[in-house]
Order: structure tokens, then C-alpha cells, then sequence
């Protein structure tokens, strides 16, 4: 292993000295066994347990790229192949390394290679911080296997990372953390002998918290236990009670059980606060969610929702706010995930109301569940196959491009429901110019009988 992140003196420091090194330092797993989470990882025969077994031979372990939230494991991982694997094992950081610093290692690693016949691991935390003309620099060390990259990145690496790089890699995907699983690191820390070694217990309620604090980042939650413990210690505390872990962490806990009433009591509050366009309140639900450590893409999933049911045409640009919002909550993760939240839950509270879109569907479905169903007319059915001419269909059929307007004035809905009219637009913002849209195309098809009321 070469001296850097990982290096003899920083390990010798801890082993004389273990208080020297944060908790989350100290608790860091030393085999796969001791790792929580991203079991869909370490499967037999994963490309990451392959790295830490050393298999080699002509289907050798190949590169990989760690793509996940922070505190869900890149570095731990890393961490463990390097003192696993007999294989040299660098490790540079995109912050502070160049080109010049990944040459280095790359010829290091022919050299090693050619006349020890020692391979070596190059961990790379940060990747996405590096330049194209950096990522470059790799490709001819992963391509002829001078080295097996593990690069590490935050940020979605298929805008991030070069193509040559990523094809030349696999790209393994880590989860956050589960509560499951940071319970079992936070019960781990409080009884090893590395962490705090039973010198503090932990009550459920302070637990819970600390869970909805750590959002699924194993750092955060180490680092949050280590702050309470340390207070309750300098106060001569055997346990760390809620208030404690309060004033360590500055963040009151909030009454919010993401499994139980609370959990949709709050997020219905939030969603008829949009629909009564209260963005105040609607803010307020927001961060109560935020603040209980709710999943980004729960509420990211209600704002789409919302956006079709409450909104529609009335503002044509809510549903793609809605959905830019929820796919940059899946690349970016909290906390920066709350603005673009915020940014959404705004422009639906703000935006105009309608749920037209909403009633007309019902009202079709309605029909349908009823039996108000019937062929479809036969100039509509598929004309492509041979012997489709014979059974009549698509004869009669009229191209719209050909017509004037591009309307073309003939039965389109089926016998069972052909007079029935189910969306009735508001005059409420960009729907008013639909409701005019509707009308004038309706009398072109003649179709003006209401039937009966759909609603």
C-alpha cells in the first residue's frame, strides 16, 4: 500500500492512540463481513468481493466506478480492499491530485508490474472533479490493466465521467443506508471496543433521532452519535438522552413516524396546501418532511402526482417541474435535494388550478368499467397486414394531414360512447386557451350532444 490516505503512521497513531481518529474513522469496517448495506454488491463473484478475494487470471477483477450518495460506503469499500488484497493499493483524491499525480502512479504500477509482477489498485475518490484531459490520462492505464481503478463519485457519472472511462469500467451503483442498517452501526459503535466501548447507552427516542438526522449517511450518523456521546460524557451522563443529542446536533426532533399516521397525515397536508395554492403552509409540510429525514423521492413522487391532478393544463409547465424535480432529486441527494423541493413545491402552490384532467379520465374509466366499450370503428382499426382490406378495415379511413385544418370530420370513439364529452376545461390560466382549442375542434367533428353527464 502506497503512504497516503491510508498510510502505516496514521494507522499506528490509531491503534496507540484510537481517540485520536473520529468515531466514524475508528468504526470503519476492516472486512466485507463487518460492512452495512449494499449487500447487492457483495454478492459471490461481485467484481468488488473478486478485488478483496484477489482473483486474478485472465478474467481478472476489472475496474470499477462507486456511484452513490455520500456516507453510503465508496471510501469504506476502498478501505477494505486495500487491507484485504495483496495487491498494491494508491489512493489519490481528484481534489488535490493532477495528471502529474496519476502518471506517477501509473508508471509506479508498470514497473511494479514488470518486475515484481505485483498488481496495483488505484482508489480515486472524487472523480467527477476531474477534468476530461484528467479522465483521459486513465484510459490507457485501464484499458491495458496497469492498474484497477476504484473511482469514486457523488454525482450521476454519465454526465460526469468521460465515455471511454465508463466503458472501460463497470459502473456499481450504491444505495442509501437504510435505517436497519444504520441502527446496526449505531448499536456497533456504542458497544466495540474501537468506537465507544459501552461507555454510553442510548435510549429509542434519541436513536430515532439520530436515524432521521443521518438521512442515510453512515458519516453523518457516527459523527452525530460521537457530538452526544461526547456531551453526555462531560456531564458525567450513562446515557444520551433525546434532549442531549437536541442541543449536540442543533435540530430538534419531530414528531413524524415515517411508517405511521404521521407519515401521511403530513404528506396530505402538503398536497391540499398545494392544491389550496397556501404556499406558506405548503413550505412549512415540506420541511417538516425534510426535517424528519423522509425519502427526497417520496415527496419528489407526490409532487408529480400533484402536478397532473391538481394542476393539468391550467399551467402546462407544472408536470415537467415536477419531474425535473424528481430526477434531480435521484442524482443529488439531500441536503441540496431540499431546494429543488422547494423550487417545485413553489411553482405548483403558485401556479393555477385545475383538476379537469383529473375528471375526465375518471369519467372515461367509469364508462369503461360499466361495459360502454364496442369495437373500435373499423376505418380505425391496423390496415398493415395482408388481408386487413378484406375485413374492411382502415377502408374509409380520412388523413387529417390531407383536410384542411387537419381536422378530419369522422367517428373516432366507439358506437357505446361516441356522444359522450369527458373533459371540461376550466377558464383557469393556460386552460382557458384549451377550453377554446376543445370547442371549436368538437363542433368541426360534430360532436356537440353532451350525452349523459360524465361527472
Amino acid at each position: 500500500m502506497e503512504p497516503d490516505l491510508f498510510t502505516a503512521a496514521a494507522e499506528d497513531r490509531q491503534e496507540k492512540d484510537p481517540s485520536s481518529s473520529p468515531l466514524a474513522v475508528r468504526m470503519r469496517p476492516r472486512v466485507l463481513d463487518e460492512v452495512v448495506g449494499q449487500q447487492h454488491l457483495l454478492k459471490p463473484g461481485s467484481p468488488l468481493r473478486r478485488l478483496v478475494e484477489g482473483s486474478g487470471g485472465p478474467a481478472g477483477a476489472s475496474s470499477v466506478i462507486l456511484w452513490g450518495p455520500p456516507g453510503t460506503g465508496k471510501t469504506t469499500l476502498a478501505y477494505v480492499v486495500s487491507k484485504a488484497t495483496n495487491k498494491r493499493f494508491v489512493e489519490l483524491s481528484a481534489i488535490t491530485a493532477g495528471v502529474k499525480e496519476v502518471r506517477a502512479v501509473i508508471e509506479s504500477a508498470r514497473r511494479a508490474t514488470g518486475g515484481f509482477g505485483k498488481e496495483t489498485v488505484l482508489f480515486l475518490d472524487e472523480i467527477h472533479r476531474f477534468s476530461k484531459a484528467q479522465q483521459d490520462s486513465l484510459l490507457p492505464a485501464v484499458e491495458n490493466r496497469w492498474v484497477t481503478l476504484i473511482a469514486a463519485t457523488t454525482e450521476n457519472p454519465y454526465f460526469s465521467i468521460i465515455s471511454p472511462l465508463l466503458s472501460r469500467s463497470l459502473l456499481l451503483t450504491l444505495e442509501p443506508l437504510t435505517d436497519d442498517d444504520l441502527r446496526d452501526l449505531l448499536r456497533r459503535a456504542l458497544t466495540d471496543e474501537r468506537g465507544l466501548g459501552g461507555a454510553v447507552t442510548l435510549p429509542e427516542d434519541a436513536e430515532a433521532h439520530l436515524l432521521r438526522i443521518a438521512g442515510g449517511d453512515a458519516r453523518r450518523a457516527l459523527t452525530a452519535l460521537e457530538a452526544a456521546a461526547g456531551a453526555a460524557l462531560a456531564t458525567h451522563e450513562a446515557e444520551i438522552t433525546l434532549e442531549t443529542v437536541e442541543a449536540t446536533v442543533d435540530r430538534a426532533a419531530v414528531k413524524y413516524d415515517r411508517d405511521g399516521d404521521q407519515h401521511y397525515d403530513v404528506a396530505s397536508a402538503l398536497i391540499k396546501s398545494i392544491r389550496g395554492s397556501d404556499v406558506d403552509a405548503a413550505l412549512h409540510y415540506l420541511a417538516r418532511m425534510i426535517e424528519a429525514g423522509e425519502d427526497p423521492r417520496f415527496i419528489a413522487r407526490r409532487l408529480m402526482i400533484s402536478a397532473s391532478e391538481d394542476i393539468g393544463l391550467a399551467d402546462h409547465t407544472a408536470l415537467p417541474t415536477a419531474v425535473a424535480a424528481a430526477q434531480a432529486v435521484a442524482m443529488i441527494g439531500f441536503p441540496e435535494a431540499a431546494l429543488t423541493l422547494s423550487h417545485a413545491t413553489i411553482a405548483l402552490a403558485l401556479a393555477p388550478k385545475s383538476n379537469a384532467a383529473t375528471l375526465a379520465i375518471s369519467a372515461a374509466q367509469e364508462d369503461v368499467r360499466k361495459g360502454l366499450a364496442g369495437p373500435v370503428p373499423a376505418h380505425l382499426r391496423d390496415g398493415h397486414y395482408k388481408g386487413a382490406a378484406k375485413l374492411g378495415h382502415a377502408q374509409g379511413y380520412v388523413y387529417p394531414h390531407d383536410v384542411q385544418g387537419g381536422i378530419a370530420a369522422q367517428q373516432y370513439a366507439p358506437d357505446a360512447v361516441r356522444d359522450r364529452l369527458y373533459y371540461t376545461p376550466t377558464r383557469h390560466g393556460a386552460e382557458a386557451r384549451y377550453a377554446d382549442v376543445v370547442e371549436r375542434v368538437r363542433e368541426r367533428l360534430g360532436r356537440t350532444s353532451q350525452g349523459a353527464d360524465p361527472s
